[in-house]
């Protein structure tokens, strides 16, 4: 193998890499949400969001400054996932174990 062929293999391989770990989803722990609290949007309002995309919250807390939510998501399937209370969107979700989320009794605001 010329020295060429396996520098264009390296190059290729740390490539492939980064791209690799750009495409994965943030994990929980990865995320920090630096909101002031007079700038965060109500937890109310995004319980509602979610409850009317057919989400069913078990608990919700706030977790490095994110809104965590636990339940279940439009899909009936067991869910955690942290929001950015300033706008409300994704930060990052992490499937949780049946379990863990598994709700004795539905949230329905």
């Amino acid at each position: 193998m010329t020295p060429a062929l396996k520098s264009s293999i390296c190059a290729a391989l740390l490539l492939a890499t980064g791209l690799a770990a750009a495409a994965t989803p943030a994990q929980a722990g990865d995320v920090t949400c630096n909101v002031p609290r007079k700038e965060r949007q109500p937890a109310t309002r995004l319980q509602s969001q979610l409850h009317h995309a057919g989400w069913w919250i078990r608990k919700m807390e706030v977790e490095h400054g994110c809104y965590e939510v636990y339940g279940e998501d439009e899909n009936h399937k067991p869910v955690r996932a942290l929001f950015d209370p300033r706008t409300l969107d994704r930060a990052a979700t992490v499937q949780a174990t049946p379990a863990r989320t598994a709700p004795s009794a539905r949230f329905d605001p």
